[in-house]
């Protein structure tokens, strides 16, 4: 039994690497990130055996939050803190999302508030899924939404970036950093300390936060100036889109129709609103269209992120937004249904 899950782990690890090195050659946007998550979505969707390693998913958030926190210099921190107005627009618009969605789940798909609720919220898989058995929602639905909600976000965003021709140039807040050997390992070993004691904490999304938090910390210092290698920040989207990928069975399309019909029209909508609310903002900002856009994406924090970075597209901005936006639902999701929704319903009831 033990030998069976190392193949499959060993099988799903090379078909991702595959999955990888083909969606280069074909030059698709993130390939890093979107090979193996296409590639292991569909070799699970067709029960193939392969099989993902959780630790690693834990690696390549790690990866990614160390690399997020290069972008933090005492400029860039200073720029973000400036529009504390736009981060609050974000926040408030995932608030607007979810009540949408909630309404749109509830009605069109069919299932109960409390999970339509727990499934619209916008923050993570894994914080949103604890919520929904706590309070006694359907948590294999909730967790199959977010799921799809992510795919179709990281779907649709990075190919349509690529059609629209959005490039940037965040390149030169770092590239001019040379890398150090000394500095990076030093970086690492607080990163993996700091992920740790979240972790232990029981912060939401601890690996990319604490690894976030740490060299964010120490790049703002200007103690232990570095960059990062290329193939690090292309391992850390392997692991992720791996991750991603496995996420998905045979019987997960299958699994009520009606339900995740209303959740793919939730993601496009929630896409499309986010389009408009992001350009009426940069129209009145000096922040760019596609990073307000990537920056309020119902994606999730990594995804977002990562796809900011290889685009080079306002990383920084990004990366608050998601991260005030996470923290925002997961720390007010469940006080909501409780104060706003639940009471509503059952006085309705």
């Amino acid at each position: 039994m033990f030998g069976h899950i190392i193949f499959r782990r060993l099988l799903g690890g090379v078909a991702a690497l595959v999955g990888a090195i083909i969606a280069v050659r074909i030059d698709i946007p993130l390939p890093w990130l979107l090979g193996p998550l296409f590639t292991i979505a569909a070799l699970r969707l067709l029960s193939a055996p392969v099989a993902t390693y959780k630790p690693l998913r834990n690696v390549g958030q790690w990866v990614i939050g160390l690399s997020l926190g290069l972008y933090f210099s005492p400029e860039i921190v200073r720029l973000v803190a400036n529009h504390w107005v736009v981060l609050l627009i974000g926040t408030g618009l995932s608030l607007l999302l979810a009540t949408g969605g909630t309404w749109l789940l509830y009605r069109v798909g069919k299932v109960d508030i409390k999970t339509a609720w727990f499934a619209s919220a916008i923050g993570g898989a894994s914080e949103m899924s604890i919520l929904a058995e706590k309070h006694g929602a359907r948590v294999d639905l909730v967790a199959s939404a977010h799921s799809l909600r992510v795919l179709a976000v990281v779907t649709i965003i990075p190919f349509g970036f690529e059609a629209i021709g959005f490039l940037g140039s965040d390149d030169s807040l770092i590239t001019d950093v040379p890398f150090s050997f000394t500095n990076a390992l030093f970086i690492s070993a607080a990163s993996v300390l700091v992920g740790a004691w979240f972790f232990r904490m029981g912060i939401a999304s601890a690996w990319i936060l604490g690894p976030l938090a740490a060299a964010g910390f120490l790049t703002l210092s200007g103690l232990v100036p570095t960059s990062m290698p290329g193939w690090f920040i292309n391992i850390g989207q392997l692991f992720l889109g791996w991750a991603i990928g496995d996420r998905y069975r045979p019987a997960f399309f299958k699994a009520a129709p009606r339900f995740l019909t209303a959740v793919a029209l939730y993601s496009v909508s929630a896409i499309a609103l986010v389009a408009l609310v992001g350009w009426v903002v940069s129209v009145n900002s000096d922040v760019g269209l596609a990073t307000l856009w990537l920056g309020m994406a119902p994606g999730g924090l990594a995804e977002m992120s990562i796809t900011a970075k290889v685009l080079m597209l306002g990383v920084p901005m990004v990366t608050a937004l998601q991260v005030c936006r996470m923290a925002f639902v997961v720390i007010t999701a469940g006080w909501i249904y409780e104060k706003y929704i639940q009471p509503k319903f059952d006085s309705q009831g």
